[in-house]
This record gives structure tokens, C-alpha cells and sequence, in this order.
């Protein structure tokens, strides 16, 4: 997953203002305890960050992929 694909399903599922309030605020226990904009700063990657935000928002896996991309079955 890039950063911009990462932006694009959070803004997609979160909204444009809500996405930035939680990637400022919302804390990843996945993510040793680190917001979202830390993990991502740290390196740590795209897409462990997106499953992370998933998990902890608890968004169905139907919702993960974003609003055209299907699970891999």
C-alpha cells in the first residue's frame, strides 16, 4: 500500500476532516502505542498502519480494501 492509497481510503472511510483528526489522535496499540502520524514517520508500514487503524475503528473486512478494491479470496 503507498501513502497516498493509505490517505485515499482514509479520507474514503473517515472523511476528509475526521481522517486528520484521527491520524493525529487516534492511538495504535498495534503500533506500540503511537498515533497514526507517528507511525507512519517512524516507518512503520503503509499498510501494517491501515490494518491497525481497521482494527482499532473495527471496520468490518469489507471495508478495508476501499470502496473499489475487493478482498483477495
Amino acid at each position: 500500500m503507498k501513502l497516498s492509497e493509505f490517505w485515499y481510503a482514509m479520507e474514503y472511510e473517515f472523511g476528509e476532516a475526521y481522517s486528520r483528526v484521527l491520524a493525529r489522535d487516534l492511538v495504535l496499540g498495534q503500533c506500540d502505542n503511537m498515533t497514526v502520524l507517528q507511525a507512519l514517520e517512524s516507518g512503520v508500514p503503509v499498510r501494517d498502519v491501515w490494518w491497525a487503524v481497521c482494527d482499532t475503528q473495527e471496520l468490518p473486512e469489507s471495508r478495508r480494501f476501499g470502496p473499489d478494491i475487493a478482498p483477495k479470496s
